[in-house]
């Protein structure tokens, strides 16, 4: 590796630089996936069933195929001629429909594909399939489910609802130590069902050449790489054979991993008629039918001694998965990451296990803005911190300085099998303490209970694991979980920079650069950033689980290494000296003692390809990256809150962010994705819920019923920050983009909790609607 020596000032890194994206974004000039047009284009639309349980008699084409316009009708069985009846989930103990087969599981499951020379024809063919159903009784809670009254999956060799049974820790000690602690608390704790509901909905368009046998396939993918492998692998299409482009991406926050039915309906469609096929879905389709995220049950334990040291915690969680376990989870951890529940505190011994059913709702569990399950198990530490210091007559910041892990333990390995990479707990407290005046407002808290008034503060300080992940312990579908980066330097020393990532909103075509440009000294923004194509991108495993940042931002420096490595020994020839006398100093390579013989990277660019001497020309490096470690970033949120009694409606009259994301690239980005997250949370806790009655009716399916905030309902955001980098990643980069939705929904349950305390209300369940806490309110008598 090239000699370096540190900067005195950083020259990308850590800089706000303005996104190089949004010039094109703000002026409209993005390409979005309904943005194209393909010639002699032909439109998909679904006919999708209004029973959340019915076996199906009998499909009826015959009106639809006379609608002006329908080219095609495709059920469950033209598919099964393909094989493509059922295809497999990411983490490969399942399988799921395309089209129900059958019987349908869930309201709004795909039941058939209408394709036609317009989109409204094709939903006027929808609306002329006839469909004859047989209703069943649906069974839509959890814990019905486990009594295998009613079975979901009759295709199932096991005849029952239960998925699977997870478990880590160590059960009978944990066991042992709450009985006998001097003090315990244990609470069912519901993360409701919701929806990562992005701006753009799915979509995709396929179209098969027929005279060269490829399928380019555009669509809204997070992992295009991922996603062209599974195509391969259910059609039996030749991977070569088969260009998948992710255009530019209105939001995924999760939502865009799965494979979904207009995906394969499109492709078989395009491959029979030789046509190119567009789906685009509606927005009702998008919040019934793809990936939902949450609906865990979760029984908390916590033991502590009386002086409030925690002695056990125990978590036992019952998890709605829908209809299919079609959560996009790496296949050794079914439950994704929720051993993570011991959060930030130094327990001396925990256990955790999980039970999965299937119920007659839509399928999903995907990992929504957190990295796998990570924003469940963070709430259920969060808010059983809090019930404890109620119970102990503690401060809730004072419980937990108690049992933070000290910033000497780190690399500190939890109870149940992670090893913490860096963290400095108690300082991101107690700067989120001064910063907010925490002792002042419990002082103004003191004197508003004397009068009546309902104020609250609610506390968070999460730990997040994401970084997913070494490929010893992280696959989808047996891909190993590395990333890649390719980069290529032109002669007048702007680049190109590809990785097997794909922005969503994050700014990847500014971040990534910046990395490159920080390790190489040269322009960002004469660094073009390309992801998404398949065909020129590396290899990757895509973007969600805050894993670009972790593996691809740290194959971006690595590869950028390579690079400077090379032009070490041109520098070595242009500068006359050999290579060991070079050293890479200040963004330039330098002669060892004769500071003044210096030369660019930008000269040496040039160099490579003029004159390279005895070395190999050209500048350009790969880099595939398997990490060591996950990373751990963490945060401290101060929610306060004030609650009306006569209405139950609460204000959040400030919320403070103090993240901890190690080494901050672009200090402006992450600011936007703080508040991006943050909003996420609060929505969450306040406004928004999947839910269904007891026939299995979706009752949320527009944002009619699902809200979104405004900028009327959304507080205002606080940030700030502290840096305890990773110590294995190439930059001490940690991720940070789901941050603020992992620890942001406990800190305004707290709130509202702490502010209802005097009635004697410890828990309710989200969303925390003005309706529920006013009805929580009226049943105190007070």
């Amino acid at each position: 590796m090239s000699t370096t020596e540190a900067p005195a000032e950083r020259h990308a890194l850590g800089k706000s630089m303005q996104r190089k994206e949004d010039s094109r974004l703000i002026a409209g000039k993005g390409r979005f996936l309904d943005d194209h047009v393909l010639p002699n284009m032909l439109f998909l639309a679904i006919v999708h069933s209004p029973y959340a349980h019915a076996r199906i008699k009998k499909i009826d084409k015959t009106a639809a195929l006379a609608v002006p316009g329908v080219k095609a009708v495709i059920t469950a069985d033209d598919l099964a001629g393909a094989g493509l009846a059922w295809i497999p989930t990411f983490h490969g103990y399942d399988k799921q429909m395309v089209l129900a087969v059958g019987k349908v599981l869930y309201q709004y499951q795909e039941v058939a594909g209408v394709v036609a020379t317009s989109r409204e024809a094709a939903f006027d063919g929808v609306e002329a399939v006839e469909v004859e159903y047989e209703p069943l009784d649906p069974v839509v809670d959890p814990y019905e489910s486990k009594k295998d009254t009613i079975l979901v999956r009759e295709d199932r060799e096991n005849k029952t609802n239960h998925i699977y049974h997870w478990e880590v820790g160590d059960r009978a000690k944990t066991d042992s130590a709450l009985a006998g602690s001097e003090v315990a608390i244990k609470e069912r704790l519901w993360f409701q069902r919701c929806h990562p509901a992005p701006l753009e909905p799915c979509g995709s368009i396929a179209d098969m050449n027929p005279a060269t046998g490829r399928l380019t396939l555009y669509i809204t993918s997070q992992a295009p790489h991922a996603h062209r492998t599974v195509v391969s692998l259910v059609t039996g299409i030749p991977e070569d054979k088969i260009h998948l482009i992710s255009p530019d991406i209105g939001g995924g926050f999760g939502n865009k991993v799965p494979v979904y039915a207009g995906y394969v309906v499109s492709a078989v469609a395009s491959i029979v008629l030789g046509a190119p096929v567009k789906w685009v879905e509606t927005r009702t389709e998008n919040l019934t039918t793809t990936g939902f995220a949450r609906d865990y049950h979760m029984d908390v334990e916590i033991g502590a001694t009386k002086a409030g040291r925690v002695t056990a915690l125990k978590v036992t969680t019952t998890a709605d998965h829908g209809a299919f376990d079609a959560a996009a989870d790496p296949t050794k951890y079914p439950a994704g990451l929720f051993g993570i529940c011991t959060g930030s505190y130094d327990f001396p011994i925990a256990f955790t296990e999980l039970d999965a059913y299937f119920t007659n709702k839509a399928p999903g569990g995907v990992a929504y803005r957190c990295s796998f399950r990570v924003t469940e198990a963070s709430f259920a530490i969060e808010r059983g911190m809090d019930l404890l210091a109620s119970k102990l007559g503690m401060d809730p910041a004072d419980l937990r300085l108690l049992n933070f892990i000290k910033k000497e333990q780190f690399p500190y390995p939890s109870p149940l099998g992670f090893v913490y990479d860096s963290g400095s707990y108690h300082e991101t407290l107690n700067k989120a303490l001064d910063k907010i005046g925490y002792r002042e407002l419990r002082r103004e808290q003191a004197e508003k209970r004397a009068r009546g008034e309902l104020m609250g503060i609610g506390i968070s300080t999460f730990t997040e694991v994401v970084g997913a992940g070494p490929s010893k312990h992280f696959d989808i579908m047996g891909i190993k979980m590395f990333d890649s980066a390719e980069i290529r330097i032109h002669p007048t020393g702007s680049g190109i920079v590809r990785a097997g990532t794909k922005s969503q909103g994050q700014g990847h075509e500014t971040t990534w650069a910046q990395i490159v440009a920080e390790e190489l000294g040269l322009d960002p923004s004469n660094l073009m950033v390309e992801e998404g194509d398949t065909d020129t991108a590396p290899y990757g495993l895509g973007t969600y689980a805050s894993r670009s940042t972790p593996v691809a931002g740290a194959a971006l420096a690595m590869a950028a290494r390579r690079v400077r490595d090379k032009a070490k020994k041109i520098a070595a020839h242009v500068l006359e000296v050999a290579e060991d006398d070079v050293e890479w100093k200040d963004y330039k390579f330098a002669v060892k003692g004769v500071p003044d013989k210096t030369v660019t990277m930008k000269e040496i660019a040039f160099a490579a390809y003029t004159n390279p001497g005895p070395n190999e020309p050209g500048l350009e490096a790969t880099y595939y990256y398997d990490p060591p470690n996950l990373t751990f970033p963490y945060g401290a949120y101060i929610a306060v809150v004030d609650v009306d009694r006569a209405t139950g409606e609460t204000k959040v009259r400030r919320f403070l962010a103090i993240d901890d994301c190690g080494t901050v690239i672009n200090p402006m980005i992450v600011e936007g994705q703080i508040h991006g997250g943050l909003t996420e949370g609060f929505a969450i806790a306040f406004m928004q819920e999947i839910s269904f009655d007891q026939n299995g009716n979706h009752l949320q399916p527009n944002f009619t019923e699902y809200l979104i905030p405004t900028s009327l309902e959304t507080p205002h955001w606080e940030t700030d920050s502290t840096c305890t980098p990773s110590p294995h990643h190439p930059i001490g980069a940690k991720g940070v983009g789901e941050s603020p939705n992992v620890g942001s929904p406990a800190a305004f349950v707290n709130a509202v909790m702490d502010a209802l305390s005097p009635l004697g209300i410890t828990n309710i369940d989200m969303p925390l609607t003005r309706d529920k806490v006013w009805r929580a309110i009226a049943a105190t008598g007070k």
